[in-house]
């Protein structure tokens, strides 16, 4: 199949570029050439784009974007296939679709490697869908392959109202796990709870180390969910159970911290992480076979849903990541890019 863009299909479309690293305000409007899909991608006319916390750190200049990969912000999207590079065989144009992206999101338009499209899961608009790739990648991904959470575990899951945490706390309840989830206000511990959680800790009135010992009988948590960084490796390592698990997917509150290494060694713990962006190209078409066949028939089911907190238009991009700076939101924030979204 030829891979030039067709006559159906503008030239040029609208992105939110990074004027330069800084404040919200430095995502801009900009007008590029429609991308053209490569061998083994297809071209998506983007709907809805999710914004995700590697968004803002991009924009701060903080998470620039690996080699190859677009310069603009935006790592998932849901939409329609509208061309098809050479290679490509499971998807067809018209096809309702969302996908992982290194980058490009944040546009009208966006080719993805076919491997990393998923079919939009039976019962979802395009706006739920955008909320999907990026969080679900990252949970199943940490929680359930790197922390290797297993039915009749205990996950402690920091952030639970975050979309990570909304995500975790259902996949890990539909899969059998209790929850215990940590929240910065009573109204985001009751959603988490609202969503599943066995129980909700208040991090700004409890201190959660002891909570968790106490919820679990001096137990501790299997596995330990973490995006803070900071002072909470250290209380990780306290609240984690023998031969626990603590995945490390953020450090919001700094990579350097101070630890007692000996509760690594006296529980035998494991402490893990991963950033997914990076990753190949195959290594992500092994998350999405892996989701399609473990998470999408929970979707589908109704027992798992993504949780959306705010919508904005893609020209109101600073306002979405504004919105997401001031850790309001409880679940996803996502950009509606067409009125099909």
């Amino acid at each position: 199949m030829s891979s030039s863009v067709p006559d159906a299909l503008p030239e040029i479309m609208t992105v939110i570029a990074i004027s330069e690293p800084g404040p919200p305000e430095v995502l801009k409007p900009e007008q590029r050439r429609i991308e053209v899909p490569h061998e083994g991608e297809v071209l998506i006319k983007v709907a809805a784009a999710g914004v995700n916390r590697p968004d803002v750190l991009q924009r701060q200049g903080a998470y620039p974007a690996p080699k190859g990969a677009s310069d603009l912000p935006g790592l998932e999207v849901s939409g329609t296939i509208v061309k098809l590079g050479r290679g490509t065989s499971r998807y067809a144009i018209g096809d309702k679709v969302c996908a992982l992206c290194p980058g490009g999101g944040y546009a009208e338009y966006v080719a993805v490697a076919e491997g990393h499209v998923l079919p939009v899961p039976q019962g979802l608009g395009f706006t739920q869908a955008a909320a999907l790739p990026e969080t679900f990648f990252t949970v199943w991904t940490n929680v359930f392959k790197r922390g290797d959470l297993q039915s009749g575990e205990t996950l402690l899951v920091h952030g639970g109202s975050s979309g990570i945490g909304t995500t975790a706390i259902q996949i890990a309840k539909a899969r059998g796990a209790s929850v215990i989830a940590t929240a910065g206000s009573d109204e985001k511990c009751a959603a988490c709870k609202a969503l599943g959680a066995d129980h909700a800790i208040n991090y700004q009135t409890t201190d959660y180390v002891d909570a968790v010992d106490s919820i679990t009988g001096g137990s501790g948590a299997n596995v330990i969910l973490d995006m803070v960084g900071g002072d909470y490796i250290d209380r990780n390592y306290k609240a984690a159970a023998i031969e626990g698990r603590i995945v490390q997917i953020a450090f919001l509150n700094g990579a350097i911290a101070e630890v007692d290494f000996r509760r690594l060694m006296i529980k035998r713990l494991t402490h893990t992480g991963s950033t997914l962006r990076p990753q190949s190209i195959e290594a992500k078409t092994r998350i999405a076979e892996e989701l399609e066949r473990e998470v999408w028939p929970l979707i589908a089911s109704g027992r798992v849903m993504p949780q959306i907190d705010a919508t904005f238009a893609l020209q109101e991009a600073a306002a979405a990541h504004a919105h997401m700076e001031a850790g309001d939101h409880i679940g996803k924030i996502v950009l509606i890019v067409s009125a099909a979204g």
